[in-house]
Formats: C-alpha cells, sequence, structure tokens
C-alpha cells in the first residue's frame, strides 16, 4: 500500500530526514513513533502531499505522491491532532460540506454522512453544533471526515493525545473496527501500550531513519527473549550460580534474595535445556521466567533518549 524509499529533506543545516525507508502493507494497522524531532510530522507532511521531499521517492498503491498528487490525494484520509474551529456549523452540516469536496450531494451525501457518523458513535450528534462537542467526539468526527471518500490509506497523527481514557477506548475499538474492515492505517502516537495491543505493524523512526520495522508479533518476541530470565530457588543456590556460570547464553548473573536474575540471549529452547540441567542437578527450582518486555523499553533503549515523555501508563 505504502512504501516509502530513501527519504531526505533538510531545513536549511539540519536534515530532518536522512534515507528514511518503509513499508506498509495493505490491510495493516502500522505505528509510526520516534522521540520528537525524529522526522515523523515531515514524513506525514510528505506522504499526504503537503511537503516536497529533497530525495527519495512515496509511493500510494503504486502511484507516486510527487508525480501524481491529485490521484494520490483521493487515496488518503487524514486524521491530524488538531480539530481546527468550526463556529455555527452543525455536526450534519459539517459532514456534508466536505462531502460535497468529494463530489458527493443531496441524498447519497447524506446517507454516506450519516453511515459514517453511526461508525465513530456520533450519529445522535447530528443536529449538535460542532464547537459544542467534546475533544473526543471531534476526534471522531475528524475521523468520519476523512473517511467520507473511502480512502484507501488513513494517516491519524496522534488521535488519542489529551483524550481521557474511556474516550481513548472508544477511539482504539473504533480502529479495530476499521482494520477488521482490511482499512491500511498509519497512526503516529507516543501512547506505546495503545500501540501494543491495536497494532499489526510498528516503525520505529530516530534521527531521520527508521531503526527497528516489523511486525508487532515479532518485535515483541524479540523483546521477550533479550528480557532478563528470574530463577527462583530453594536452597542450592550456589550450585544453581555454578551451573548458570558455565552456560554459553548467559550474560550476567544478579542475586535477588533467593531469585537470580539472569542477562540470558538464548530461546525457549535454551531455557528449557537448562531448566532440565538445574533440576536433574538437584537444584530445587520453584520459578523460571522470563521479564515481560515491553515497547516502550525498546524504544529508550533504540532511540536513548532518557529525557523524552512516553506515555507509559494511561493518564486520566
Amino acid at each position: 500500500m505504502l512504501k516509502i524509499d530513501g527519504l531526505k529533506k533538510k531545513y536549511g543545516q539540519s536534515m530532518a530526514l536522512d534515507g528514511l525507508s518503509m513499508q506498509v502493507d495493505d490491510g495493516s494497522l502500522y505505528g509510526f513513533v520516534g522521540p520528537n524531532g525524529a522526522g515523523k510530522t515531515t514524513t506525514i507532511k510528505i506522504i499526504t502531499g503537503l511537503l516536497l521531499p529533497d530525495r527519495g521517492t512515496v509511493t500510494i498503491d503504486g502511484i507516486d505522491v510527487t508525480r501524481e498528487p491529485a490521484s494520490v490525494r483521493e487515496k488518503i484520509g487524514y486524521v491530524p491532532d488538531f480539530f481546527g474551529i468550526y463556529d455555527n456549523v452543525k455536526v450534519s452540516e459539517y459532514m456534508e460540506f466536505f462531502a460535497s469536496c468529494y463530489g458527493l450531494y443531496g441524498l447519497k451525501a447524506r446517507r454516506r454522512c450519516m453511515m459514517l457518523l453511526e461508525q465513530v458513535r456520533l450519529d445522535e450528534k447530528a443536529d449538535f453544533f460542532v464547537e459544542g462537542l467534546s475533544r473526543g467526539m471531534k476526534q471522531r468526527l475528524s475521523l468520519a471526515r476523512a473517511l467520507i471518500h473511502n480512502p484507501a490509506l488513513l494517516i491519524m497523527d496522534e488521535p488519542t493525545a489529551g483524550l481521557d481514557p474511556r474516550t481513548r477506548l472508544e477511539f482504539r475499538q473504533i480502529l479495530k473496527d476499521l482494520r477488521e474492515q482490511k482499512k491500511t492505517i498509519l497512526i503516529s502516537s507516543h501512547i506505546l501500550p495503545e500501540l501494543s495491543e491495536i497494532c499489526t505493524d510498528i516503525g520505529i523512526v530516530d534521527q531521520g531513519r527508521v531503526v527497528l520495522e516489523g511486525t508487532m508479533t515479532d518485535i515483541l518476541n524479540q523483546i521477550n527473549i533479550s528480557s532478563s530470565l528470574i530463577i527462583s530457588t530453594k536452597g542450592n543456590q550456589d550450585k544453581a550460580i555454578e551451573i548458570l556460570r558455565s552456560h554459553p547464553s548467559v550474560q550476567t548473573i544478579t542475586i535477588e534474595q533467593e531469585d537470580i536474575v539472569v542477562g540470558f540471549t538464548g530461546d525457549r529452547q535454551d531455557e528449557a535445556t537448562l531448566l532440565k540441567r538445574l533440576v536433574d542437578e538437584g537444584v530445587r527450582v520453584y520459578g523460571f521466567v522470563r521479564e515481560k518486555g515491553s515497547l516502550e523499553s525498546v524504544f529508550m533503549e533504540i532511540t536513548n533518549h532518557k529525557e523524552e515523555r512516553l506515555v507509559l501508563v494511561h493518564e486520566g
């Protein structure tokens, strides 16, 4: 669906994008994350045709964004991180105005708009004025507007920023519904636990380049395998340490009371072999688990920006 190859963009002496490449497959929900200044906004502006790259190519459904911008716009729905100001306009009027921008009028436009308002749970607000809606409702209205022309690719920039937990949950459910409808979605967000729950794929960008990309399943498996192994024993701790020191996959050993925290590079088969050896040699093991990894921990490790503020838990 979306393919970016060798994208470069410079502002004065500052390199915003330095050979960024990534791919978003049909039907995927792709989480696009990175620290502030990493190049996310510049990338989104180039994808949507709002900015020209210095080098590199962006194609959507096989169409070059730079060479055929009008054709590409028909395939994109964009939800920005702010709503804008619309005074004295009802929700239904707002939707019908944007429908007219895509050549939809009359009964056909009204049916399309009401269907989308139902999809984002705003059908009961059709006669309300836009300015009186909550922030969460405005974000859902912005999403409905972006879907009017049935775009092939939906691009969302921080869609749940500033929303309360209940509203974020509702928004996530809408995104899941869209994914089930085979919509391709690119979502930029700082709320990493949400991305872990809803995304099929992830791309982490830093200093203008994608530094990690893959399916969410593969990346979380890699995270879990790289996490520490916690071995809890009753007695025979010295024997356990002796065995661990001789194992080629053991990198570090830390003692925490009855727990032994092990930096372990092996896979699940290696874990099973190690556990069997400990038991066979008389070590009384009552706990043997990997620490649970997280997307935010690998983000911090890869980008190495400790000052970057991420939303690691849902805030009220």
